[in-house]
């Protein structure tokens, strides 16, 4: 699949904003095999003084914007051409919980894709016993690792309501995973910290995903989402397979990555610092257009 995808966010401040500095990673990012970016262009306004592009350790795209000048408002708009193959699923050459402890004890590498960077807790996840426990319900009776994976990514489909008005961006998995409510980055973030915690390697995937209005339904303009979804490390046959928990599906040719991380603060749309005071006004716009 051919799409073309159009991103808008934007920020009103309550009050002038004297400087600033931000990391931005909204621009997809090519993955051998699986996605290839032919075109993509990120822009601001104002325009900012300072930018420079460079790949993360996990090689996301990001670009560090600074500003000198007064300003109340910024807008970052992203228009990239995305090709995503169709892949269709493979067979399960998963190993074991048993025998991926001795692959992954196996391997020595530690670059960005080693599973040895997704096991122990991060930033934003923790591993909580309460949770561990639940996966660890979910599981019994799978004999792979792909298995156990598809079984929790529709495990929390069914025992979670995705709400909107729930959580927040800082909402924790312990309290999403109480509550039972919360959104994609809520469910990726708990699907993580109980793979993790029985020893499965697992890391935090944004980016775009795809939406089809109801039939009949004209497609709405900005109705697409950045989306957040999980992979997991199932042995060195398979290596990565990626699981869309809010929707119950492997991720597929709607999926558009922007990066990949071990959780939500290795590859978070925007972060920063400022001097202002008071409060500012979000938006935030997708449009993700099939061209074939």
């Amino acid at each position: 699949m051919l799409y073309d995808v159009r991103l808008e966010m934007s920020y009103d401040y309550d009050a002038t904003v004297h400087g600033g500095r931000h990391l931005v990673r909204v621009a997809p990012i090519s993955i051998p095999g699986v996605q290839r970016v032919v075109a993509s262009s990120l822009t601001f306004s104002p325009r900012p003084e300072r930018i420079n592009t460079f790949n993360d350790f996990f090689g996301n795209l990001a670009t560090e914007i600074s500003y000198v000048d007064p300003h109340d408002s910024l807008v970052i708009r992203l228009t990239a051409r995305v090709q995503i193959e169709n892949l269709l699923p493979a067979a399960d050459l998963s190993p074991s919980i048993a025998q991926l402890r001795q692959e992954i004890a196996s391997i020595w590498s530690v670059d960005a894709n080693s599973p040895h960077h997704f096991l122990a807790a991060s930033p934003r996840v923790a591993l909580e016993p309460a949770i561990t426990d639940y996966v660890g319900e979910v599981i019994v009776g799978t004999a792979s690792i792909l298995e156990a994976a598809k079984a929790v990514c529709l495990a929390i489909h069914r025992d979670f309501a995705y709400d909107t008005k729930a959580t927040n961006v800082a909402t924790d998995p312990a309290e999403a995973f109480v509550l039972r409510k919360g959104v994609c980055q809520d469910f990726a973030h708990i699907m993580i910290a109980g793979l993790r915690g029985l020893g499965i390697p697992a890391g935090y995937v944004s980016g775009f995903l795809r939406t089809s209005p109801p039939p009949g339904k004209p497609r709405l303009e900005g109705a697409d989402a950045m989306h957040a979804w999980v992979r997991a490390w199932c042995g060195k046959d398979m290596g990565w397979v990626e699981f869309d928990p809010t929707n119950a599906i492997l991720a597929g040719a709607d999926h558009i990555a922007i990066g990949h991380g071990r959780d939500y603060a290795d590859i978070s749309p925007i972060v920063g610092v400022l001097k202002t005071h008071g409060s500012h006004e979000t938006k935030q716009s997708v449009d993700v257009l099939p061209l074939q």
